[in-house]
């Protein structure tokens, strides 16, 4: 609790942005200067801005530039297997992707991504058992990610903002692609046909997008129709939780853009 009130903090800040020292405003104002210093700290590390630590430009804050490109992959592998989170001993939140072991590919090109859009921050892998966490920090996760917030994707409402909605038109492709990295997948599939009285094994391809989220689901069928895929929804007992792609032009188009992981 702030002993000091609120509207105190807020004069003191206040002085501070008008340029005076951290001593002046603790003696007009009857707060001890390491207060006022502590405050003048919060506020530093709130906006990016403490000595000594590089500016790190935002996209949405300061209009840097963004490899739109590179986010709309990104964002389509948030939207799957992506989460913001900030534990309080650190100074900024962490979106991590993550990726199982068996499609280092994938992971590589999740880091690649990450690092486009970030690009003055680190990106690093955590390893954990069959997989490994891709993870970047950033104070401007939330100003890119909008979508972020308490509870699970599924349960809470997910749509685009105009400027997503405009980076994914351009970059249709690149975001179905994040999608199916994600909680997507290439499959085999098999059937049988009676030919001149004997019965035939047949196999085709087929990808499939599963989750929960009604709205993620939406958003990958609408982007699927904008490029010209057919699709339809695959429901598993009660759940029409999955997306197919079935159809042999609609398949060759996934298979020329996003192909099986690997």
């Amino acid at each position: 609790m702030n002993a000091h009130g609120t509207h105190v903090r807020h004069s003191a800040l206040v002085r501070l942005r008008a340029g005076m020292k951290n001593a002046d405003v603790a003696r007009e104002l009857n707060v001890p200067v390491g207060t006022v210093g502590y405050w003048l700290h919060v506020e530093r590390a709130k906006h990016d801005a403490l000595p000594g630590r590089p500016k790190r430009p935002c996209p949405r804050c300061d209009n840097a530039p963004l490899d739109e490109s590179a986010y709309a992959y990104l964002l389509g592998l948030y939207l799957g297997d992506g989460h913001i989170i900030r534990y309080s001993r650190h100074r900024a939140p962490s979106l991590m992707v993550t990726c199982a072991e068996a499609w280092p590919g994938l992971m590589t090109e999740c880091e690649e991504a990450m690092a486009a859009v970030f690009p003055h921050n680190s990106v690093s892998r955590m390893r954990r058992t069959g997989c490994s966490n891709v993870k970047v920090y950033s104070n401007h996760l939330w100003c890119l990610f909008p979508q972020h917030g308490r509870g699970k994707k599924h349960e809470r409402l997910i749509e685009l903002s105009d400027w997503q909605q405009r980076i994914v038109d351009a970059y249709p492709w690149r975001f179905l692609r994040g999608l199916f990295h994600s909680d997507g997948c290439r499959v085999t599939n098999w059937t049988t046909r009676l030919v001149g009285g004997e019965r035939k094994r047949y196999e085709y391809p087929r990808y499939l997008f599963t989750n929960k989220s009604d709205d993620i689901r939406k958003l990958c069928s609408d982007t699927l129709t904008q490029v010209g895929v057919a699709w339809t929804t695959l429901a598993r007992g009660s759940d029409p939780f999955h997306i197919s792609v079935a159809r042999r032009a609609s398949v060759a188009l996934m298979d020329a853009h996003i192909g099986p992981k690997c």
